[in-house]
């Protein structure tokens, strides 16, 4: 019999276990090289530069090594002729043959990238004879479509090389796979939204301590400014109802296979308000059964 890539009658790409399949795109300079280094460091089997076509190819080769490669990871970029059409059609298609492949999206402000390139002399590779800027407009509009789909949307913006490795390696190398996995993110509005949120809570409405001369050089993390905060009216029922969307709304990520949720909460500066309410929110999570992962933007930069 000839070679049938579908032959189990099941729709994998062979008869054997199919390997865990995460793809690994998004902006040039924000950060897929660092990532793919983490996973490599995780045991990940890193292919760079792919073409999405070959996606099939590679997860069905790495399935018939018998358990030696079980976790293949894809650096995918606009290096690749068709990138978003090629891109998008592999994944439905790896998801037909029941292959849950995770996409996650590497992503930084123009202003970040702009001066990454500039600090490596080297052009964008949409640039072409334009300006840099001009390269990473196309590139941004080129990735729009996959950016939807992502499981997973990290902005390096304001993050180092340890610190992004230390954030893939939190979201892939501490917990059960099976165990879906929240990242909070408080936030002042004043500094911009964060780029890679999900969802986002604004706590603007609750009083802010900045005006009570005691509270003002505290943050959220400080019992004080928690007590206040908590004692406002609409700040315990905010976080019940939250709750409960939440809840709903993790329910329905994992059914549709997605493994991440990110939640940002924002105040005016980030610092009273949405550091208390993000930390709260971290606990329920946590209760929920979750692996969280609770950060504070904004907290210092007033």
């Amino acid at each position: 019999m000839g070679d049938d890539k579908t032959g189990n009658g099941n729709g994998s790409l062979s008869g054997n276990l199919p390997p865990e399949i995460v793809i690994v795109t998004g902006m040039s300079g924000a950060g897929r090289s660092t990532a793919a280094r983490a996973l490599e460091d995780l045991d990940w089997f890193v292919v760079d530069n792919l073409p999405p076509g070959l996606l099939p190819t590679m997860i069905d080769l790495a399935g018939r090594t018998q358990g030696a490669v079980p976790r293949v990871a894809a650096v995918v970029d606009v290096r690749s002729m068709a990138f978003t059409e090629d891109l998008l059609s592999t994944v439905e298609e790896l998801r037909r043959l029941g292959i849950a492949a995770r996409v996650v999206f590497l992503e930084a402000g123009d202003e970040t990238l702009v001066r990454r390139f500039e600090s490596v002399r080297r052009p964008h590779p949409l640039q072409g004879d334009g300006r840099l800027t001009d390269g990473i407009a196309r590139e941004r509009e080129t990735l729009r479509a996959i950016r939807g789909e992502a499981d997973l949307v990290i902005d390096t913006s304001q993050l180092n090389v340890h610190q992004l490795k230390a954030k893939v390696i939190g979201f892939f190398g501490e917990a059960e796979e099976s165990k879906p996995r929240a990242n909070i993110v408080s936030f002042g509005f004043k500094h911009g939204l964060p780029v890679d949120a999900d969802l986002v809570l604004d706590c603007r409405f609750l009083p802010n301590p900045h005006w009570i001369p005691e509270l003002r050089p505290m943050n959220g993390r400080d019992a004080p400014v928690l007590e206040y905060v908590l004692a406002q009216n609409g700040a315990k029922e905010m976080l019940d109802s939250y709750s409960e969307v939440l809840r709903l709304v993790i329910a329905g990520y994992q059914r549709e296979g997605k493994h991440y949720m990110t939640l940002a909460v924002g105040c005016t500066g980030g610092k009273h308000r949405s550091v208390a309410m993000a930390e709260q929110f971290g606990e329920r999570l946590r209760e929920q059964g979750l692996e969280v992962h609770v950060v504070h933007r904004d907290l210092g930069r007033e």
